[in-house]
């Protein structure tokens, strides 16, 4: 995430401002330009070509700060939000802006990297889209299927999420974790494509025919490998090869963002667009700053920020994503 200013008084701004709290100048972001600009009195803002935008419907709602192209309309990121909860749906409603606030910090990653974003309006069967379910009076199960990316909005209640993470005995548990991996499946659905790349998918990350229920039952009834810290990122990762590639592909993200983040807060002057492998950022920026990240972190009492150890074979395997995404328009299968 880059670092943000205002426009009429330099003064910072995170991400998530609606109002600049210094000279209380109301505030959109804009994702045309990339940047936070400030709107007029009427929610307007008119851009350098005489685009008129304005602010987005669900500001109230789910705390959007983004801008829509129509006036009481919604913006590119809540148009994404195929469901979400009822309007009775107090509790359901109290979380959302959890979830919404990760997606929207989602895609803005997605366009820094350039990975392109196919909304169910342009593909109806397979295009990108987020179900926000409540489970107030129903299971949820988080998952991707054919391009829908289901969330349970209770992972937005911290003491849920912690006791979920407990019980299954995971180091990193996150609203913003669960979007990166299951956003992994979709990509990997959209650019792995074509008999080479699906041939050195296989070979990195296993045979994706294999049958996905019994490779889930088999990892709920035996756990891990024991040698699984040589091969795999997580525990998670060791399931299926689906599973491996999308937690391969969410800590691809997680690494990117935060490196790019500690850059534009100037805690690195290291440009990582300079580095041809992403495991040579990885090995040369990311594991010295998280390792600083991690003792930081431990000196507030807090546990560590990225609680993983990286093998090698990961490394190859967050080579491949890296390179997906820098030419993501693979040959037809």
């Amino acid at each position: 995430m880059k670092a943000f200013s205002c426009r009429v008084c330099g003064n910072a701004l995170y991400f998530e401002n609606s109002l600049c709290v210094s000279c209380g100048t109301a505030l959109g972001y804009s994702r045309n330009e990339h940047e936070i600009v400030p709107v007029d009195e009427d929610g307007r803002y008119v851009d350098r070509e005489g685009l008129v935008w304005h602010v987005c419907a669900n500001l109230n709602l789910s705390g959007c700060t983004w801008l829509a192209t129509v006036e009481g309309g919604q913006c590119f990121s809540c148009d994404l939000t195929r469901t979400r909860p009822a309007d009775d749906d107090l509790e359901g409603l109290s979380q959302y802006p959890v979830a919404e606030s990760a997606k929207r910090r989602l895609v803005v990653e997605l366009d820094a990297r350039g990975l392109p974003i196919t909304t169910r309006d342009e593909d109806p069967e397979q295009g990108l889209c987020f179900d926000m379910l409540s489970s107030v009076e129903e299971n949820v199960v988080i998952g991707h299927a054919d391009g829908v990316i289901t969330i349970d909005l209770a992972e937005g209640d911290d003491a849920h999420r912690v006791k979920v993470q407990s019980e299954l005995d995971e180091p990193y548990r996150t609203m913003l974790g669960h979007l990166r991996h299951e956003v992994g499946h979709y990509f990997e659905s959209v650019l792995v494509r074509g008999e080479e790349r699906m041939d050195a998918c296989r070979e990195l990350f296993g045979d994706e025919s294999k049958d996905y229920q019994a490779e889930i039952d088999r990892h709920y009834s035996e756990g891990p490998p024991e040698d699984w810290q040589e091969s795999y990122i997580s525990t998670y990762a060791t399931m299926h090869p689906f599973e491996d590639f999308a937690e391969t592909f969410a800590h691809w993200m997680h690494i990117s963002d935060t490196v790019e983040t500690a850059r534009a807060y100037g805690l690195t002057t290291v440009d990582p667009s300079a580095f041809t492998l992403f495991s040579d950022l990885v090995t040369g920026v990311w594991i010295p700053l998280s390792t600083a990240l991690n003792q930081i972190n431990r000196a507030m009492g807090s546990d560590d920020l990225y609680p993983f150890v990286i093998p090698p074979p990961v490394l190859d395997k967050l080579d491949f994503v890296a390179a997906l995404a820098r030419d993501p328009h693979p040959v037809p299968a």
